[in-house]
């Protein structure tokens, strides 16, 4: 009897020793599902890798955990396309289930993820589009932005402009949200400064064909002129301004994206340009410094400022989830968190506005060599008005 009654107690306790570990499964929370929504092809396609792997390093960097909570990446190429967003935002909604959007570039596809977020209640941060709906009238307390709004680097160039007795501009840009805001601030505050904006010309989005436009510039004899494009789109316009021969005569502005990624495709033809944003290169800060280390360590490249403004997207989600301690449907506690927070940001920290839009200075950058150089600060502390937030 004895040996039967051992048999019997070994037994329990193998069974108990069997159940620990499904015991412990069960306790650890269940990860993170983070959706990024991107560009992983197209024009945008390097913009896209840069702000994912800008999330992937601070994630890394909290030792792939934030509050608590393990993160699981779904990912979906939005293609900038704004015809498919609302297909590619319901993949990540509607059949992974995830648990916060990160995304996108393009401000033409970012209005349909804010409708799903504002729709489904799903928290959305967004890491590079700048289309003024999403802090204006689709602001909603779930919904964060970690770049900035197409008015803020526009209107700081258009303060610049004006500043350097700038009198008549010809803008000209890629027919869409992003290029119709970003002139509208440009030329809301050079016109406040005493300039005119004298001709607004575009051309369709991804269309390249610039030569009509440039002949048109060149008749109109502006004192500079004031252009959006970025990615591929901004290297090509760089090459053929200057192949018109029109660099030498009339200076060429622009909000950051101009130069921003592109330098090494410009080459000499960036040279001199003067741009505004709120990165740039040698901003000799120890936050900066460390933060471009790691990135090189990470990716053997150099960060660019959309990485940063991923980075800064996961500093957003991790202030968050560290104050519901893992709970993102708690979302008023996430949102008060978030609000009060200072982000310490490599660009220089900065706040949140109460339409969750970044409070940030705007750098005035010079290309030099192969480098965005930090020349001064062209607007402290910019906050977008947010015009139609009811927050």
């Amino acid at each position: 009897m004895p040996h039967c009654s051992l048999r019997r107690t070994a037994l329990a306790w193998a069974t108990v020793a069997a159940l620990l570990p499904l015991t412990a499964a069960a306790q650890a929370p269940a990860k993170l599902k983070v959706g990024l929504m991107l560009p992983y092809s197209g024009t945008y396609a390097a913009l896209g890798t840069a702000i994912e792997n800008g999330v992937r390093l601070y994630v890394a960097e909290q030792g792939g955990k934030l509050g608590g909570r393990e993160i699981e990446y779904f990912k979906v190429d939005d293609e900038s396309d704004p015809a498919k967003a609302t297909d590619n935002v319901n993949k990540l909604v509607k059949r992974d289930q995830v648990d916060v959007l990160i995304g996108t570039v393009h401000s033409g596809v970012v209005a349909a993820m804010a409708k799903a977020a504002k729709d489904t209640g799903t928290m959305l941060i967004v890491p590079n589009a700048g289309a003024g709906v999403v802090t204006g009238p689709m602001c909603a307390p779930h919904i964060f932005r970690s770049s900035f709004s197409n008015w803020q680097p526009a209107y700081a160039m258009g303060e610049v402009a004006a500043k350097k007795g700038h009198k008549t501009v010809v803008t000209i840009t890629h027919k869409y949200a992003a290029g119709d805001e970003s002139v509208g601030g440009f030329k809301e505050a050079f016109e406040k400064g005493g300039g005119k904006v004298v001709k607004e010309l575009s051309l369709p989005f991804p269309n390249v064909e610039f030569q009509a436009l440039l002949t048109e510039i060149a008749a109109a004899k502006p004192d500079a002129v004031y252009t959006f494009f970025a990615g591929a789109g901004a290297v090509k316009f760089v090459k053929d301004y200057a192949g018109a021969g029109l660099k030498k005569n009339i200076p060429l502005y622009g909000p950051g994206f101009l130069t921003d990624g592109t330098l090494e495709a410009q080459g000499a033809d960036a040279d001199g340009l003067l741009t505004t944003l709120h990165y740039g290169d040698s901003l000799d800060t120890p936050r900066d410094k460390a933060f471009r280390l790691a990135y090189a360590k990470a990716y053997k490249l150099q960060p660019d400022v959309y990485a940063v403004q991923g980075y800064d997207a996961a500093q957003i989600l991790g202030i968050g989830l560290v104050a519901t301690r893992g709970d993102i449907t708690k979302k008023a506690e996430f949102a008060a968190a978030v609000e009060k927070a200072t982000i310490d940001s490599p660009r220089g920290a900065f706040k949140l506005s109460k339409a969750h839009n970044p409070v940030q200075d705007i750098y005035l950058r010079q290309v030099i060599g192969k480098e965005n150089k930090v020349i001064g600060v062209a607007s402290k502390a910019l906050a977008d008005p947010a015009r139609g937030c009811k927050v």
